[in-house]
């Protein structure tokens, strides 16, 4: 909603800088003062003016300080400083104005262009780690505030099952397990084969230590899983497509879903590499080199520094490497490949959404229009930043300038745990480590769905030791056990979100979990409180819509002008910015502003109702008590919108 009432002021700036200086403001900012007596809003404009008219800011404030004053929605407009014009809201007017936003928010307009979101692409080797919630986490979180802004998104799961890590899967069926295919398909078939997979990936690295010869099986292997039709390819395929089923699964149990999987192999088999390269070729935009280290490598023509084997392109031994299929891969994404996937069901979701998934035989009609991007974020580690940039100039290179501009690396770094944690979920911790880090070669790390796992039976000790001490009626088994997912689902999810993404994060269950401070039970038990107050309103006769009703009758703006008033009018203001908060985690590809936004709008109505004096239940006068319950309703209205754009659900009761 601040976003609509800047762009009322703005447009009354603008008007008053004409009238006043025959000045025009291409762009009019707002900021906001430290404190309520300052002001709500705080203009600069008067410094961008008297570059141009070459008079003094204070000067200028003055004048159209005058002009605003008699703004619609503008109570009052004071000059400070050194040419700042605060502006205080009109604040009956402005709090109705908030309600009415969110208790019937309209959708954001529509912007044109569709973008396209890569995340999760885990390799399809073994389990997912908790390194991996992080990206899948940044990445749903973020095509759910481009959806809540008006955005068109699709979401695509990059399926690597070409790559050196499937191949050393295979390389381990083969020559460590000794399995045959039909043996592997059995395991497939069976409970926990990506955590099977796991400890056998582990094993290969020690299989390739004991003799380094043996490291000329994984390039061999590689080789035939990108030459296809062959039983390599064929066992390949196999452990990778269970391996994304087991994927799929894991995100599932966080909310996260995807609308097409889009496999490597597809993009060799369907020629998409062959034809980049034509294209890469014929632009002189790559060069075989002929000597040194690199001598048969095909590498990126680039003029920035970064190291030769990430602008390698086509190694030696004519497989292609991760870059070069990237390339390819974002030039269809951007709609400049002159070549299209197959597409197939993958599945199903609950809600009837389809997942549908790219292949290189024989698709099925009715799949959406998939690729012609204008803008792509691909959410992949910090590692990875130098072959991002790679890609993208790549897609420069190709004369496609607009498509590079749109195309965004979401870099974010590792996961690690804290000794405590690692502890309680099994792992052997010396007393001199300060975290347990991650490392899939040697198979230590934290599997994702243990971690689930662990969070879910905490809370659900923590439940049932609550309700176990409650008196009266208590909460059947099933009851506790959603309350104790959807509690330890908003806990990870906040705590892997509230970080900025280039920031390292120790993650500690006890911390995540807990009911005060900056987390996601303190965020869902705001909610549910408030909730709960309605309930008791009701159960007491009160109908809600009727005192919100006789509350928007009463006269809002003495009210709001006393100390309550104070507190609340923080709250309505704080709840106001969400639009802006969410824009602005879009521009500065930051999810961590709108998370911790959702959070101080929830520490600033902790703040408000725990005060014995704002009681809605026991109010002095019904006057108060529609008052009170008007901000309760708003409150939980917008929470509901807030933590469903974060993918935090909220409990029936904690």
């Amino acid at each position: 909603m601040i976003l609509h009432v800047h762009s009322q002021l703005g447009e009354a700036v603008r008007a008053a800088a004409r009238a006043a200086f025959a000045a025009e403001l291409a762009t009019v900012s707002f900021q906001y003062p430290p404190r309520a007596e300052l002001g709500d809003l705080a203009l600069t404009a008067p410094f961008d003016l008297a570059k141009t008219l070459r008079r003094k800011p204070r000067e200028i404030a003055e004048r159209l300080a005058a002009e605003l004053s008699r703004a619609p929605g503008v109570r009052k407009a004071e000059v400070a400083g050194g040419g700042y014009v605060n502006v205080f809201l009109d604040r009956a007017p402005f709090a109705r104005g908030v309600y009415d936003w969110v208790a019937d928010p309209a959708p954001a307009a529509r912007v044109p262009g569709q973008v396209i979101v890569e995340h999760t692409s885990i390799n399809p080797n073994k389990a997912a780690h908790v390194g991996h919630l992080r990206n899948a986490i940044l990445g749903d979180t973020f095509v759910s505030i481009l959806r809540h802004r008006g955005r068109d998104v699709g979401v695509q799961n990059y399926i690597d099952d070409t790559g050196v890590q499937v191949a050393d899967v295979v390389v381990g069926f083969r020559h460590v397990a000794g399995k045959s295919y039909d043996e592997v398909a059995e395991l497939a078939g069976g409970a926990r084969f990506d955590y099977y997979c796991w400890d056998l990936y582990a094993q290969v690295g020690e299989f390739y230590a004991a003799d380094p010869a043996r490291k000329k099986l994984q390039a061999e292997t590689l080789h035939a899983i990108e030459e296809g039709g062959n039983e390599t390819a064929r066992l390949a395929e196999l452990v990778a497509a269970r391996i994304v089923e087991c994927h799929l699964a894991t995100m599932e149990r966080l909310g996260i879903r995807y609308d097409l999987l889009a496999h490597e192999r597809d993009i060799l088999r369907l020629h998409f590499w062959d034809r980049a390269f034509e294209l890469l070729e014929k632009a002189q935009a790559i060069r075989r080199e002929t000597e040194g280290k690199n001598a048969g490598c095909w590498v990126l023509t680039m003029e920035s520094e970064g190291a030769d084997e990430d602008k390698i392109i086509v190694r030696s031994n004519g497989t292609v490497t991760y870059t070069g299929k990237d390339i390819a891969y974002q030039l269809w994404k951007m709609g400049h490949l002159d070549r299209d996937f197959r597409y197939r069901r993958q599945k199903r979701y609950d809600d009837g959404h389809v997942l549908w998934t790219t292949t290189s035989g024989e698709g099925e009609d009715g799949a959406p229009r998939f690729g012609h991007a204008r803008e792509v974020y691909n959410v992949i580690d910090v590692g990875q930043s130098y072959p991002q940039r790679v890609v993208k100039a790549g897609v420069a290179a190709l004369g496609h300038e607009e498509a590079a501009e749109g195309s965004h690396h979401l870099a974010y770094e590792k996961v690690v745990l804290s000794p405590a944690t690692a502890r309680a979920m099994g792992y052997a911790v010396s007393e001199e480590e300060t975290a347990v880090k991650v490392s899939g070669r040697k198979g230590l790390g934290v599997k994702a769905d243990d971690l689930v796992d662990a969070l879910v039976t905490k809370a659900r000790a923590e439940i049932d030791v609550r309700e176990d001490a409650r008196e009266g009626e208590r909460r059947a088994a099933d009851e506790r056990g959603r309350a104790a997912r959807e509690i330890s689902m908003g806990a990870l999810r906040y705590f892997l979100l509230k970080f900025g993404r280039t920031k390292i994060i120790t993650f500690d269950m006890e911390e995540a979990l807990a009911f005060t401070g900056e987390t996601g039970p303190y965020i869902q038990n705001g909610v549910v409180r408030a909730r709960n107050i309605r309930a008791k309103l009701e159960d007491e006769g009160h109908r809600v819509p009727d005192l919100v009703a006789r509350a928007r009758a009463l006269d809002l703006g003495a009210w709001l002008a006393g100390e309550e008033g104070d507190e609340v009018w923080s709250l309505f203001m704080l709840m106001a910015r969400s639009d802006e908060a969410a824009e602005q985690a879009l521009r500065a590809e930051e999810v961590a502003l709108l998370a911790k936004h959702a959070f101080a709008v929830a520490q600033a109505f902790h703040s408000y109702y725990q005060k014995p004096r704002y009681s809605v239940l026991h109010a002095e006068t019904e006057e108060l008590r529609a008052l009170r319950t008007l901000v309760v309703d708003a409150f939980v209205r917008h929470m509901e919108v807030l933590t469903r754009v974060l993918g935090i659900p909220i409990p029936e009761r904690m």
